[in-house]
Parts: C-alpha cells; sequence; structure tokens
C-alpha cells in the first residue's frame, strides 16, 4: 500500500477532525462559512461558531437549524451571540455596513420559524431587513395593506405553506426581484410543503424564484446578494 506524504496544513482550511472549515469563503465570495446545526452536537456547534469567529472578527458568523440543547450551549458558552430559538438560529459578532433593504413576507403566523431563519440570514449576508408577518392570501387586503414597503425593497422573500399563492400575488404587486419560499405548513393534502412548492414552480406572475421547503437560508443568502448589489433608485417623489 503506498503512503501519500503529510502534505501538512491546507492553505483556507481550518481543520478542526470533525469539520473542515472553509476560511477562505469569505475572501472568495463576500460571504463566510455558515454552521448547519443539524446533525452536530452542542459542543461541535460552540467550537465552529468559536473558530469561524476569531477568524472572521469583523463579521457575523451565523449558526442554523439548532437544537434547544445547542441554542443553550452556545448561550452558556457564548454570552456575546443572538440566539433565536423561533429561527432556531445564532449569531456570533456584528455585520458589516448594511446595503439594500430585503423585505422577508410571511403569510401567515404558523410559516415564522422559515421566515425568521430567513430575516437573520439576510442581516447577517448584509442588508437592511424589513419583516412583514401575516398577510396571506386569506384576507388580500391585508397584502393591498402592505404595497409600499414591498415596493420599497431591493429584494422580497415571500414565505408560505398550504397552497404558496401568495408569491403570485405579490409578484403581480410589484416588480421587485422576488424568491419564494415554500413551507411544510398545511393540511394533509399539502405533502408537507410539496403543494406550496409545486404552486410556486407554476406561479402565473413572472420574475418568482424558488427555493427549496423550509429552506429559509438559502433564500436569505439570495435575497442579501440581490439587495446589497442593487443600485441606488430614484425616488418617485424627486
Amino acid at each position: 500500500m503506498t503512503h501519500l506524504p503529510d502534505q501538512g496544513p491546507q492553505p483556507g482550511v481550518h481543520d478542526l477532525g470533525y469539520a473542515r472549515l472553509d476560511t477562505d469563503r469569505l475572501e472568495r465570495t463576500g460571504d463566510a462559512e455558515v454552521v448547519y446545526g443539524a446533525g452536530k452536537t452542542p459542543s461541535q456547534v460552540v467550537e465552529l461558531l468559536q473558530t469561524l469567529h476569531a477568524t472572521h472578527p469583523g463579521s457575523a458568523v451565523l449558526a442554523t437549524r439548532l437544537t434547544v440543547e445547542a441554542q443553550e450551549a452556545v448561550t452558556a458558552a457564548l454570552p456575546d451571540a443572538v440566539v433565536d430559538p423561533v429561527g432556531r438560529t445564532a449569531v456570533l459578532g456584528e455585520p458589516g455596513v448594511l446595503r439594500g433593504t430585503v423585505a422577508v413576507v410571511a403569510a401567515g403566523t404558523s410559516d415564522a420559524p422559515v421566515a425568521a431563519e430567513a430575516a437573520t440570514t439576510a442581516r447577517v449576508f448584509g442588508a437592511e431587513v424589513d419583516v412583514i408577518t401575516d398577510v396571506g392570501v386569506a384576507g388580500l387586503h391585508r397584502v393591498l395593506g402592505v404595497r409600499e414597503r414591498l415596493d420599497a425593497a431591493d429584494c422580497l422573500i415571500v414565505v408560505a405553506g398550504m397552497e404558496g399563492a401568495l408569491p403570485s400575488v405579490v409578484g403581480g404587486l410589484v416588480g421587485v426581484p422576488l424568491v419564494a419560499v415554500p413551507t411544510s405548513v398545511g393540511y394533509g393534502a399539502s405533502f408537507g410543503g410539496l403543494a406550496a412548492l409545486l404552486g410556486m414552480l407554476n406561479s402565473c406572475a413572472p420574475g418568482v424564484s424558488v427555493v427549496n421547503i423550509d429552506n429559509g437560508f438559502g433564500a436569505g443568502v439570495f435575497a442579501a446578494r440581490v439587495a446589497r448589489r442593487s443600485a441606488p433608485r430614484e425616488r418617485k417623489d424627486a
């Protein structure tokens, strides 16, 4: 058997044994690596957050999909971290200068966990965030009442379960770039969010992009990158 020589530490990689952190990601993409908490022990989540923060002290670092035990461990070990039990996230450090605005639009309060994950992610990834809650299509007047806030954003994240109709409605009201997030909220025939996913993929409104079921994180990253690269818009009353 041939044994390859030990090549030593790999540049841009911080090897913790159970994980190999991509510490060059911030320089390559403008965004630091994120800790996906599912399947990791609480102590691993704490160490990963600490290591990322030490590597990028001038940026916020994020952990998602944290169990209750992991949230408690982060709170105990990292008192400066902001832990959100609704979105199941933890943020250590402060983001830099925020550019552009992402509006996170949730159809109902049952969609709050996914909306919260999306909002936290968008802010960590460098955008201002405006959260608009409980404006589902069962009461269209609620959507119409926030149209100006929708139009003022540089990118929209629209979160909905059930039949997933809200992104089509919003996409027909404003011409803002929009990413739709189907959630696993609904009764039996919603098939754990599949009905909402298919409804969004078949949207009749142009310009609607779609992420996977409950993927608030992916939507937050996309929307923040759109918002922070948006050119300043002229005021309509100018």
